[in-house]
Protein backbone atom coordinates (compact mmCIF):
# COMPACT_ATOMS: atom_id res chain seq x y z
CA UNK A 1 0.00 0.00 0.00
CA UNK A 2 1.50 3.30 -1.06
CA UNK A 3 0.44 6.43 0.83
CA UNK A 4 -1.76 9.12 -0.66
CA UNK A 5 0.36 12.26 -1.05
CA UNK A 6 -1.03 15.34 0.72
CA UNK A 7 -0.69 18.14 -1.81
CA UNK A 8 0.10 21.23 0.29
CA UNK A 9 0.22 23.45 -2.79
CA UNK A 10 -3.30 22.51 -3.83
CA UNK A 11 -4.76 22.94 -0.32
CA UNK A 12 -2.93 26.29 0.03
CA UNK A 13 -4.43 27.43 -3.28
CA UNK A 14 -7.96 26.55 -2.09
CA UNK A 15 -7.48 28.55 1.13
CA UNK A 16 -5.91 31.47 -0.76
CA UNK A 17 -8.85 31.59 -3.17
CA UNK A 18 -11.18 32.07 -0.16
CA UNK A 19 -8.83 34.70 1.31
CA UNK A 20 -8.77 36.56 -2.02
CA UNK A 21 -12.57 36.71 -1.96
CA UNK A 22 -12.44 37.98 1.65
CA UNK A 23 -9.91 40.67 0.68
CA UNK A 24 -12.17 41.76 -2.20
CA UNK A 25 -15.08 42.11 0.28
CA UNK A 26 -12.92 44.25 2.59
CA UNK A 27 -11.86 46.39 -0.39
CA UNK A 28 -15.53 47.29 -0.96
CA UNK A 29 -15.44 48.89 2.50
CA UNK A 30 -12.20 50.70 1.66
CA UNK A 31 -10.05 48.33 3.75
CA UNK A 32 -6.81 46.91 2.37
CA UNK A 33 -5.01 44.44 4.67
CA UNK A 34 -1.34 45.46 5.00
CA UNK A 35 1.70 43.36 5.93
CA UNK A 36 4.99 44.94 6.99
CA UNK A 37 7.88 42.59 6.24
CA UNK A 38 11.36 43.09 7.70
CA UNK A 39 14.41 41.21 6.48
CA UNK A 40 17.77 41.93 8.11
CA UNK A 41 20.86 40.70 6.23
CA UNK A 42 21.01 38.44 3.20
CA UNK A 43 20.45 34.85 4.35
CA UNK A 44 19.55 33.10 1.04
CA UNK A 45 16.77 30.93 2.53
CA UNK A 46 15.20 33.95 4.26
CA UNK A 47 15.46 36.02 1.08
CA UNK A 48 13.65 33.45 -1.05
CA UNK A 49 11.02 33.00 1.68
CA UNK A 50 10.37 36.75 1.92
CA UNK A 51 10.12 37.00 -1.89
CA UNK A 52 7.55 34.18 -1.90
CA UNK A 53 5.55 36.01 0.80
CA UNK A 54 5.49 39.24 -1.22
CA UNK A 55 4.32 37.39 -4.32
CA UNK A 56 1.56 35.67 -2.30
CA UNK A 57 0.43 39.04 -0.86
CA UNK A 58 0.24 40.51 -4.35
CA UNK A 59 -1.78 37.56 -5.66
CA UNK A 60 -4.58 37.93 -3.12
CA UNK A 61 -4.58 41.74 -2.86
CA UNK A 62 -2.71 42.36 0.41
CA UNK A 63 -0.56 45.50 0.57
CA UNK A 64 3.05 44.53 1.34
CA UNK A 65 5.47 47.04 2.88
CA UNK A 66 8.89 45.56 2.22
CA UNK A 67 11.84 46.55 4.44
CA UNK A 68 15.22 45.01 3.60
CA UNK A 69 17.96 46.10 5.95
CA UNK A 70 21.72 45.45 5.90
CA UNK A 71 23.17 42.84 8.29
CA UNK A 72 24.92 45.72 10.12
CA UNK A 73 21.58 47.22 11.25
CA UNK A 74 21.58 47.82 15.01
CA UNK A 75 18.91 46.49 17.37
CA UNK A 76 17.89 50.09 18.14
CA UNK A 77 17.34 50.85 14.42
CA UNK A 78 15.34 47.66 13.94
CA UNK A 79 13.09 48.37 16.94
CA UNK A 80 12.57 51.95 15.69
CA UNK A 81 11.32 50.53 12.37
CA UNK A 82 8.99 48.11 14.24
CA UNK A 83 7.59 51.05 16.23
CA UNK A 84 6.94 52.93 13.00
CA UNK A 85 5.02 49.92 11.62
CA UNK A 86 3.17 49.50 14.95
CA UNK A 87 1.85 53.04 14.52
CA UNK A 88 1.12 52.83 10.79
CA UNK A 89 -2.66 52.42 10.23
CA UNK A 90 -2.03 50.86 6.77
CA UNK A 91 -0.21 47.92 8.43
CA UNK A 92 -2.23 45.13 10.07
CA UNK A 93 0.54 42.57 10.41
CA UNK A 94 4.29 42.74 11.08
CA UNK A 95 6.66 39.96 10.20
CA UNK A 96 10.32 40.03 11.19
CA UNK A 97 12.09 37.25 9.32
CA UNK A 98 14.12 34.99 11.63
CA UNK A 99 16.95 34.19 12.18
CA UNK A 100 18.31 37.68 12.89
CA UNK A 101 22.03 38.56 12.88
CA UNK A 102 23.85 37.43 16.06
CA UNK A 103 24.18 40.94 17.56
CA UNK A 104 20.39 41.39 17.73
CA UNK A 105 18.34 39.93 20.59
CA UNK A 106 15.42 38.08 18.94
CA UNK A 107 13.31 38.19 22.11
CA UNK A 108 13.60 41.97 22.41
CA UNK A 109 12.52 42.29 18.77
CA UNK A 110 9.52 39.95 19.15
CA UNK A 111 8.45 41.85 22.29
CA UNK A 112 8.59 45.16 20.40
CA UNK A 113 5.86 44.03 17.97
CA UNK A 114 2.34 45.12 18.90
CA UNK A 115 0.53 41.83 19.82
CA UNK A 116 -2.45 43.02 17.71
CA UNK A 117 -0.12 43.02 14.66
CA UNK A 118 1.87 39.90 15.57
CA UNK A 119 0.71 37.77 12.63
CA UNK A 120 3.51 35.27 13.25
CA UNK A 121 1.95 34.42 16.62
CA UNK A 122 5.28 34.58 18.48
CA UNK A 123 4.61 37.40 20.97
CA UNK A 124 4.36 36.02 24.55
CA UNK A 125 0.87 37.55 24.87
CA UNK A 126 -0.36 35.61 21.83
CA UNK A 127 1.46 32.46 22.94
CA UNK A 128 -0.25 32.78 26.35
CA UNK A 129 -3.65 33.23 24.72
CA UNK A 130 -3.06 30.18 22.53
CA UNK A 131 -2.04 28.01 25.51
CA UNK A 132 -5.09 29.06 27.53
CA UNK A 133 -7.43 28.47 24.59
CA UNK A 134 -8.32 32.11 23.93
CA UNK A 135 -8.61 33.54 20.42
CA UNK A 136 -5.16 34.49 19.18
CA UNK A 137 -3.02 34.56 16.06
CA UNK A 138 -1.79 30.97 15.77
CA UNK A 139 1.82 30.46 14.64
CA UNK A 140 1.77 29.90 10.88
CA UNK A 141 3.53 26.54 10.45
CA UNK A 142 1.67 24.67 13.24
CA UNK A 143 -1.65 26.14 12.09
CA UNK A 144 -0.76 25.11 8.53
CA UNK A 145 -0.12 21.53 9.71
CA UNK A 146 -3.54 21.40 11.40
CA UNK A 147 -5.27 22.79 8.28
CA UNK A 148 -3.50 20.18 6.11
CA UNK A 149 -4.88 17.43 8.34
CA UNK A 150 -8.41 18.89 8.33
CA UNK A 151 -8.47 19.44 4.54
CA UNK A 152 -7.19 15.88 4.01
CA UNK A 153 -10.07 14.44 6.04
CA UNK A 154 -7.85 13.24 8.91
CA UNK A 155 -9.75 12.89 12.19
CA UNK A 156 -7.80 14.81 14.85
CA UNK A 157 -10.25 14.27 17.71
CA UNK A 158 -9.17 11.27 19.78
CA UNK A 159 -6.10 10.64 17.62
CA UNK A 160 -2.74 9.83 19.22
CA UNK A 161 -0.23 12.32 17.82
CA UNK A 162 3.54 12.15 18.26
CA UNK A 163 5.48 15.31 17.46
CA UNK A 164 9.23 14.92 17.04
CA UNK A 165 10.76 18.33 17.82
CA UNK A 166 10.14 20.87 20.58
CA UNK A 167 10.97 24.24 19.01
CA UNK A 168 9.04 27.39 19.88
CA UNK A 169 8.20 27.76 16.19
CA UNK A 170 6.68 24.32 15.52
CA UNK A 171 6.79 21.58 18.17
CA UNK A 172 5.55 23.38 21.27
CA UNK A 173 2.79 25.48 19.64
CA UNK A 174 1.55 22.53 17.56
CA UNK A 175 1.22 20.38 20.70
CA UNK A 176 -0.75 23.21 22.35
CA UNK A 177 -3.13 23.62 19.41
CA UNK A 178 -3.79 19.87 19.13
CA UNK A 179 -4.64 19.35 22.82
CA UNK A 180 -7.12 22.25 22.95
CA UNK A 181 -10.80 21.56 23.45
CA UNK A 182 -11.60 22.90 19.98
CA UNK A 183 -12.38 21.79 16.41
CA UNK A 184 -8.62 21.99 15.72
CA UNK A 185 -7.75 19.78 18.67
CA UNK A 186 -8.98 17.11 21.10
CA UNK A 187 -6.00 14.90 20.28
CA UNK A 188 -3.72 13.10 22.74
CA UNK A 189 -0.21 14.42 22.18
CA UNK A 190 3.32 13.26 23.02
CA UNK A 191 6.25 15.57 22.27
CA UNK A 192 9.56 13.81 21.62
CA UNK A 193 13.00 15.38 21.18
CA UNK A 194 16.76 14.72 21.17
CA UNK A 195 16.70 13.48 24.77
CA UNK A 196 13.77 11.10 24.29
CA UNK A 197 14.65 7.49 25.02
CA UNK A 198 13.45 4.84 22.55
CA UNK A 199 11.92 7.32 20.11
CA UNK A 200 10.62 4.53 17.85
CA UNK A 201 8.48 3.11 20.69
CA UNK A 202 6.51 6.37 20.76
CA UNK A 203 6.23 6.93 17.01
CA UNK A 204 5.13 3.33 16.33
CA UNK A 205 2.01 3.83 18.44
CA UNK A 206 1.01 7.10 16.77
CA UNK A 207 -1.95 7.62 14.45
CA UNK A 208 -0.31 10.86 13.30
CA UNK A 209 3.45 11.52 13.32
CA UNK A 210 4.73 15.07 12.83
CA UNK A 211 8.45 15.31 12.11
CA UNK A 212 9.91 18.71 13.00
CA UNK A 213 13.41 17.81 14.15
CA UNK A 214 15.45 19.56 11.47
CA UNK A 215 17.49 16.49 10.55
CA UNK A 216 17.18 14.20 7.47
CA UNK A 217 15.99 10.60 7.97
CA UNK A 218 14.94 11.17 11.59
CA UNK A 219 11.82 9.11 10.83
CA UNK A 220 12.38 5.78 9.06
CA UNK A 221 9.86 3.16 7.90
CA UNK A 222 10.39 0.88 10.93
CA UNK A 223 9.29 3.77 13.20
CA UNK A 224 5.82 4.08 11.66
CA UNK A 225 2.80 1.87 12.16
CA UNK A 226 0.92 0.61 9.12
CA UNK A 227 -1.61 3.24 7.94
CA UNK A 228 -0.32 6.16 10.05
CA UNK A 229 -0.50 9.76 8.78
CA UNK A 230 2.95 11.37 8.43
CA UNK A 231 3.48 15.14 8.29
CA UNK A 232 7.03 16.24 7.46
CA UNK A 233 7.84 19.80 8.56
CA UNK A 234 11.61 19.46 8.04
CA UNK A 235 13.46 21.31 5.31
CA UNK A 236 17.08 20.22 4.95
CA UNK A 237 19.55 20.97 2.16
CA UNK A 238 21.65 17.98 1.15
CA UNK A 239 24.42 17.91 -1.46
CA UNK A 240 23.33 16.67 -4.87
CA UNK A 241 25.85 17.13 -7.71
CA UNK A 242 23.16 16.18 -10.26
CA UNK A 243 21.26 19.40 -9.47
CA UNK A 244 22.23 22.77 -10.99
CA UNK A 245 22.19 24.33 -7.50
CA UNK A 246 24.41 21.53 -6.16
CA UNK A 247 21.83 20.57 -3.51
CA UNK A 248 18.28 19.32 -3.08
CA UNK A 249 15.71 19.76 -0.34
CA UNK A 250 14.60 16.84 1.80
CA UNK A 251 12.48 16.59 4.93
CA UNK A 252 13.02 14.77 8.22
CA UNK A 253 11.29 11.62 6.94
CA UNK A 254 12.73 8.86 4.75
CA UNK A 255 9.97 9.64 2.24
CA UNK A 256 10.40 6.80 -0.29
CA UNK A 257 10.30 4.02 2.32
CA UNK A 258 7.83 5.60 4.76
CA UNK A 259 5.26 6.24 2.03
CA UNK A 260 4.96 2.46 1.56
CA UNK A 261 3.61 2.15 5.12
CA UNK A 262 1.76 5.40 5.77
CA UNK A 263 -1.81 6.09 4.62
CA UNK A 264 -1.14 9.80 4.01
CA UNK A 265 2.16 11.67 3.79
CA UNK A 266 3.37 15.18 2.95
CA UNK A 267 6.21 15.65 0.46
CA UNK A 268 9.16 18.07 0.83
CA UNK A 269 8.97 20.48 -0.91
CA UNK A 270 5.27 21.02 -1.64
CA UNK A 271 3.76 19.85 1.64
CA UNK A 272 3.83 22.05 4.73
CA UNK A 273 5.81 24.93 3.12
CA UNK A 274 3.03 26.51 1.03
CA UNK A 275 0.72 26.35 4.07
CA UNK A 276 3.04 28.43 6.27
CA UNK A 277 2.79 31.44 3.96
CA UNK A 278 -0.95 30.88 3.49
CA UNK A 279 -1.61 31.01 7.26
CA UNK A 280 0.45 34.22 7.46
CA UNK A 281 -1.89 35.74 4.85
CA UNK A 282 -4.86 34.36 6.81
CA UNK A 283 -3.65 36.04 10.03
CA UNK A 284 -3.07 39.35 8.22
CA UNK A 285 -6.60 39.35 6.78
CA UNK A 286 -8.03 38.41 10.22
CA UNK A 287 -6.08 41.29 11.81
CA UNK A 288 -7.51 43.77 9.28
CA UNK A 289 -11.03 42.47 10.01
CA UNK A 290 -10.51 42.65 13.78
CA UNK A 291 -9.16 46.18 13.70
CA UNK A 292 -12.08 47.36 11.62
CA UNK A 293 -14.64 45.62 13.84
CA UNK A 294 -13.11 47.10 17.01
CA UNK A 295 -13.12 50.63 15.66
CA UNK A 296 -16.90 50.69 15.03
Amino acid sequence: MSAKIIDGKKIAEQIRAKLKAGVAELAKRGIVPGLGVILVGDDPASKSYVTAKQKACQEIGIYSDDNRLPATTSQKELIALINRLNNDPKIHGILTQLPLPKHIDENAVLLAIDPAKDVDGFHPINVGKMVTGHKAFLPCTPHGVVQLLIHSGVKIEGAYVVIVGRSNIVGKPLANILIQKSPLGNATVTVCHTRTKNLAEHTRRADIVVAAAGSPNTITADMIKEGAVVIDVGVNRIDDPSKKSGFRLVGDVDFEKVKEKASLITPVPGGVGPMTITMLLYNTVESAKLENTDSH
